[in-house]
Formats: C-alpha cells, sequence, structure tokens
C-alpha cells in the first residue's frame, strides 16, 4: 500500500491553493461556505476555525481551500499541507462514517472555443484527473458518458479533462440549436452521479500521433525546461480554449519540439497560428537559442 502523500498546487485564483492527494479521498464533491455547512467531518469543521479558511471544496483527490486576505499563502500553506496529509495517514478519511453527505449540484456553462467545430462545456465538478480523448462510437465502449453523448447524431468526437467536455460537432447542425440540449444532458448526467469512465478504462494510444508516456527523470536539461513552461505558460491557455498540450520530444540537432494537440485544438483551423504565434514564440523567448520550430505531431 502506498504511503499518503500531499502536495500543494496554485490556482489561477491567487487566494485559492489546492491540496492534492495520491489517493482517492472521494467520489463526490463537496462544497462548504462556512462552519455551519459541515455536517459529514470534523475534520473540516476544524479548518473553518483557522481564521484564514473562507471555503472548502472537496472532490476526487483533493482538497481547494479559499483564504481571506488576512495571510499569504506562502505563510501557511506548508504547515496546512502537514496537517492534512497526518490527519489522513491516521483516519484514512475526512468524512465521518454512516453521516448523510451534502452533494453538489452539477452545474454546467458552455463557452466557445477558437476552434469552430468544438464547444466546451465547464463544470463545477472535477470530471477526471486525466485527458480522455474518444473521437469515435466505438471508442466509447469504456467511456458512458461519450457513449451516450455519441447519440447526439452531430456528435462527432468528446474531449474529457479536469472538469470540461469538449465536443466536436459535425457540419449538420450550428451550436445554437444544439448547445442548450448538450448542457441539460450534462447537467442530469453529472447530477445523477453517472460514471465518466468504466472500471475497465484503457486510455487509447494513437499510433498515429505516436503518444507515449514520457519519463521526465530520463529527459535533458532543455526538454525538461521545455515541459516546465508548456505547464505553467501554455497548458493553461490551452485548456481554457477547450483543449490539451502535451510534449513529446526535443530534437536538440534541429532545436525541433515536438508537442501533440488533443481537445478543441486538435484541427483547429488557428492551431498553426496559435503553434507559431503562441507555443512557440514563448519558447524562443524563454529559451533563446535553444528553439527551432515547434510542431505538432497531429496537426
Amino acid at each position: 500500500m502506498k504511503m499518503l502523500k500531499i502536495h500543494i498546487e496554485s490556482t489561477k485564483t491567487p487566494t485559492i491553493v489546492k491540496f492534492v492527494s495520491n489517493k482517492i479521498l472521494t467520489e463526490g464533491s463537496f462544497e462548504y461556505n462556512s462552519v455551519d455547512d459541515v455536517n459529514n467531518s470534523s475534520f473540516i469543521q476544524q479548518l473553518f476555525h483557522l481564521p484564514f479558511v473562507k471555503k472548502v471544496f472537496v472532490t476526487a483527490n483533493f482538497i481547494a481551500i479559499e483564504r481571506f486576505n488576512i495571510v499569504e499563502w506562502a505563510d501557511v500553506q506548508d504547515e496546512l499541507k502537514s496537517v492534512i496529509e497526518n490527519y489522513l495517514t491516521v483516519n484514512e478519511s475526512l468524512f465521518n462514517t454512516e453521516t448523510e453527505t451534502k452533494k453538489v449540484i452539477a452545474e454546467i456553462y458552455a463557452e466557445s472555443t477558437p476552434n469552430p467545430a468544438v464547444m466546451k462545456f465547464v463544470s463545477n465538478k472535477l470530471l477526471t484527473s486525466e485527458n480522455i480523448e474518444v473521437i469515435s462510437v466505438e471508442e466509447a465502449k469504456e467511456v458512458p458518458i461519450a457513449n451516450d453523448l455519441f447519440d447526439f447524431p452531430f456528435v462527432k468526437e468528446v474531449f474529457i479533462a479536469n472538469n470540461y467536455v469538449s465536443i466536436t460537432k459535425n457540419d449538420t447542425v450550428e451550436w445554437f440549436e444544439v448547445t442548450t440540449a448538450l448542457r441539460d444532458f450534462l447537467k442530469n448526467y453529472l447530477s445523477d452521479e453517472k460514471p465518466i469512465i468504466s472500471n475497465n478504462y484503457i486510455p487509447i494510444t494513437r499510433e498515429k500521433t505516436e503518444i507515449k508516456p514520457i519519463e521526465t527523470e530520463n529527459l535533458d536539461d532543455i526538454s525538461k525546461e521545455i515541459i516546465a513552461i508548456l505547464d505553467e505558460y501554455i497548458k493553461p491557455a490551452v485548456t481554457s480554449d477547450g483543449g490539451n498540450i502535451m510534449f513529446q520530444s526535443y530534437d536538440t540537432n534541429s532545436k525541433t519540439v515536438s508537442v501533440i494537440l488533443q481537445g478543441a485544438c486538435s484541427g483547429c483551423p488557428s492551431s498553426t497560428i496559435t503553434l507559431k504565434n503562441g507555443i512557440e514564440a514563448t519558447l524562443k523567448q524563454l529559451l533563446p537559442d535553444k528553439i527551432g520550430q515547434v510542431v505538432a505531431l497531429n496537426g
């Protein structure tokens, strides 16, 4: 049995920090705005006794905490991480046993993306901790939510990551005709806590794009720097547009960076512009004389 560990992740909101576990903490999602909201966890009640804790959100493998402005996270986050880690090591669960839990009703809002064929549907619930790309109904067997989405005749591809679903449509409809139906479907599906993937789900390796797991510890220093820049500067913007980017390789001779684009970014008419004006320009600026070009293996 692996030892429980917590690591700290910052978010786009400076007052909110995520304490991420290497183990699943809950199958549901729980949001607490004050100590009065907490009826299923004595530990979360204790968190609200800390004067800087404003809100607590628990889902999947992390606890997100919003603070009041009376402190900075740098002053308290390491100590709080130790408190959470020690508690879970001893108690194994955040929640009291045989207590009614407070469910969060799913909310969905739609966002357009740079790709006119793709719409991004964002949820207030964490859907998955991995990137799930389904490009046909045949691939949806072990992804129930995608399988049901393919019942809509205009759905062409589905991409799921973090708290959103990106849907690629065909040319038979316009988004204004189907967005409400998709939003209602996703809201009902997630509110009913239906599964995103089955227990038998295995990520599909696409030979044509040569997607392979990257062992970062074996990479050269420049490749590691590239990955760090992609994660910090590029991936948040790509994710906000309903897509994902994955580092694949760096050729030291040609100074070529190869990446994989997924979701809304894959096949997007503006993906070439994104590569040249966004990703490539950023890498050249931050790694002068180290980058020749950036290419998408599937773009």
